[in-house]
């Protein structure tokens, strides 16, 4: 009996927790394909123009890495339906067998049960005691017989129960193989063209390699200017306190904005990135590698751009090549803002989290699309995706 119990408490135990990790492979899947259809409206926008880009590039390169993430999830699904389905077959095994035993065991008990009746009823086992005392026990004897046999019915009608149920959970898994093989197919069919729409891209890119060298050029040059502006507000603020000090309320605030680090909001409420922070290569040119100071993140349309923290407007400035930046400082952190137009903030502002400061500049050579340059300063550029939250 307590194999029987033990096999049913693994068996549950094995579907709860499936149950859960599945639940979120499926959410997680979900918001994946939600993020997918979102870059598809991106690159829909991408391929009304004549020619490519390196953000449509960057922006087919996210899907790839979607979609991949959508076929390593169902992979991994479909492994932990296996192991189900393993442990499933081996328990209906041993619940099959205890079953049996269960069954011949409950057998004898009867046949012998009768033969003891038509032997000697119970009535005149009872009664033929020596004492009463006597007499009581073969009463709480019988009625334990009785109990038992009682106990092994409904043992047996339980794990009848359970064995058609593990075995219609193990034909559900089978089906499920089937169809999550199914979908992972056709998921692998569309990487495989999106992959080569992706090398497509490369290629064409490259042979524009004196135009995406300006690009980069221009780029570092804007990445200077922004440098220059972060410094100048370092300096200033230097020279506001003799001792370089924050004053109590900034330091709650630093203090607020380091505990949040991985839960803030996005500096725009829907988007996809499409640079990283750091060092990195080129996607296109041979040899060359990139310092990215932040993240750019690419949106569909007008987007607003908004403050990831609580704290102060300490800078608005317009830098050629990138309309305008705003700085935000939350005690000694800085979050910037790149690319703005009809700033909506001036210098002095106290905003809160997620207030809007101005508009993503609409690019009308990307089907207006908007990209957002963003930073966050501490002493050194932090990445950001470290601390704004996992979309």
């Amino acid at each position: 009996m307590r194999r029987i119990f033990f096999t049913i408490i693994i068996v549950s135990s094995f579907v709860n927790i499936y149950g859960q990790t599945r639940s979120e492979l499926e959410e997680q899947r979900k918001k994946t394909l939600e993020e997918i259809t979102y870059v598809d409206n991106l690159l829909k926008n991408t391929e009304k123009q004549k020619s490519e880009s390196l953000n449509s590039l960057r922006i087919l390169g996210n899907k790839v890495n979607l979609r991949e993430s959508i076929i390593s999830g169902m992979g991994q699904e479909i492994s932990m339906l296996n192991e189900r389905i393993d442990i499933n077959r081996i328990a209906i095994d041993m619940m099959e067998t205890d079953l049996q035993e269960l069954k011949e065991e409950y057998s004898r008990t009867i046949i012998n049960s009768y033969k003891s009746k038509k032997i000697n009823p119970e009535i005149v086992y009872i009664l033929s005691a020596r004492d009463f005392n006597q007499g009581y026990k073969r009463l709480k004897y019988l009625q334990q017989i009785s109990k038992f046999r009682r106990n092994e019915s409904e043992a047996i009608l339980e794990l009848k129960a359970e064995i058609e149920g593990t075995k219609e959970r193990l034909e559900n898994d089978l089906e499920r193989i089937s169809d999550l093989q199914h979908k992972e197919v056709q998921q692998k069919e569309l990487l495989q063209s999106e992959e080569k729409r992706k090398q497509k891209a490369v290629k064409n890119l490259g042979n524009k390699e004196k135009q995406l060298k300006k690009e980069l050029e221009d780029k570092k040059i804007v990445a200077e200017r922004i440098e220059k502006a972060i410094a100048r507000i370092i300096e200033e603020d230097r020279k506001k306190s003799i001792n370089n000090e924050l004053t109590p309320e900034q330091k709650l605030i630093g203090e607020d904005f380091s505990t949040n680090k991985g839960r803030l909001p996005w500096p725009v409420e829907k988007g996809i990135i499409t640079n990283h922070f750091g060092v990195h290569r080129h996607p296109v040119l041979k040899y060359v590698t990139e310092n990215n100071f932040g993240i750019e993140i690419t949106s569909a349309g007008k987007t607003a751009a908004r403050s990831i923290f609580k704290g102060e407007v300490t800078a608005i400035t317009a830098i050629s090549g990138a309309n305008m930046t705003v700085i935000i400082k939350h005690g000694s952190y800085l979050s910037v803002y790149t690319n703005l137009v009809n700033v909506k903030v001036k210098k002095g502002d106290k905003v809160d989290t997620k207030q809007v400061i101005g508009e993503v500049y609409q690019d009308p050579s990307a089907n207006y699309n908007s990209t957002i340059k963003f930073m966050i300063f501490e002493k050194q550029y932090l990445d950001p995706e470290l601390w704004i939250a996992k979309n």
